[in-house]
Formats: structure tokens, sequence, C-alpha cells
């Protein structure tokens, strides 16, 4: 069985589609991070195991999540309907097989609307800096990424922010890991749904700026 982390701030859109998704031994934990949407109604609907976070923040919810896991392998993934769950076997197999430590999806956005133009500047201007500080060869911070549960609790990550996911990058790049990127599809976000991480250029410029903080401390 493998854990799969979904962050979740009102998806209620999304998730049906997400949820019904999942392949076989794939088991959803989603961390509700204080939906109005009726989001964490839905997710119990489709199977999931709810999490409810009280503390606001991306890491918070990523990081109860993982707490609340007890898979050998977990993964994470964003409850946007942006990433075809059915994918997850692609980062999830280097891991199981034991041929990489820590295995991103980079995204390969279908269409020009899957990612908009803020969002990848933010996006290459922080692979530019990890590369240089952490000489990981990735291109991309995919937020659909897996890893064992308990190499990951050991990090002791401790962003509870946007920097959670580049945190992640970057203890494990200096502990040693073996850190790869696979392709997945980008797909646009549900109808009706907006990132709260770069939906917009505020959103982008916030995320990059606790991103920067991880890489600067």
């Amino acid at each position: 069985m493998v854990d799969v982390i979904l962050p979740c701030l009102n998806e209620a859109e999304a998730l049906p589609w997400v949820l019904s998704r999942l392949p076989a031994g794939y088991r959803a934990i989603v961390a509700d991070n204080g939906s109005t949407d009726g989001s964490a109604l839905i997710a119990a609907e489709y199977g999931a195991r709810v999490v409810t976070v009280p503390r606001r923040g991306f890491g918070a919810a990523a990081h109860a999540g993982l707490e609340a896991s007890s898979a050998d392998v977990v993964c994470f993934l964003d409850a946007d309907a942006t990433l075809d769950p059915r994918q997850l076997p692609r980062v999830v197999n280097p891991v199981l097989a034991g041929t990489s430590d820590l295995v991103l999806g980079r995204r390969r956005p279908v269409s020009a609307a899957a990612w908009p133009l803020h969002a990848r500047w933010g996006n290459a201007v922080l692979a530019h800096r990890l590369r240089r500080r952490c000489g990981v060869s990735l291109r991309d911070l995919g937020p659909m990424r897996a890893a064992r549960r308990v190499d990951l609790l050991g990090l002791g990550l401790a962003d509870r922010r946007f920097g959670y996911p580049l945190e992640m990058v970057v203890a494990a790049a200096t502990a040693g890991w073996r850190v790869e990127e696979i392709d997945v599809d980008y797909l646009p976000r549900a109808e009706g749904s907006r990132s709260k991480v770069t939906g917009t250029w505020l959103g982008t410029v916030r995320a990059v700026r606790d991103m920067s903080r991880v890489l600067s401390g």
C-alpha cells in the first residue's frame, strides 16, 4: 500500500476526479486546511482518510498528512486536478525499486493554459537557485513526489508555509539522497479553481519569498 497525501483547501470541484483516479494499492489522505466548500465531506465520501489541520499553510497540511500516514512509501499530490493520479506509479516505482530516494514529477504542460507565465517564472527561478546550491539536476519543483515515510520524517522539515516542498528537496540533497525527476502531464486546473500558491502574480511572489528563505537558511 502507498499513501497519497493531498493538502487541500477548498477543492470540492476537483476532488471527485482526483480521488476516483487513484490506482489500486494507493490510499488517499486528504489533509484539509480549513475548507469551507465541503471538501472534507466529499473526500470522505470517496473513501479518503480526512485529517483536519487547523494551522494554516501548505507545509502544515502536507506535514500533518505525512505524520498521519502509515505506509512505507508515501506520495504528495496537489488536490486541484492538475496532475493525473494514474501517473503516480511513475514517481513511486523508482522508490519501490530502491534506485531513488526522492522522485519528483517534472510537469509537462498539455496546453499553454495549464501553466501561467508567472508560475513558470517562479518555478524556473527557484529551480535554478536550487541547482546552484545543492547540485541536483532538477528543472521543476514538482508537487507530485514520492519517498519513504520514515526517511522523510527523519529530515526534520520545519517550514509550514510555501517553503515546505523546497525544504524537502534541500534537506534530501544535503543528506545525500538520490534525487531524480520524471516527466508527468500537467493539466489545466479544475473549473472554478485557482491555485493558492501560484494562481496570481502576488501568490507567486509570496511562494518565491517563502522558498527563498529556505535557500538562504
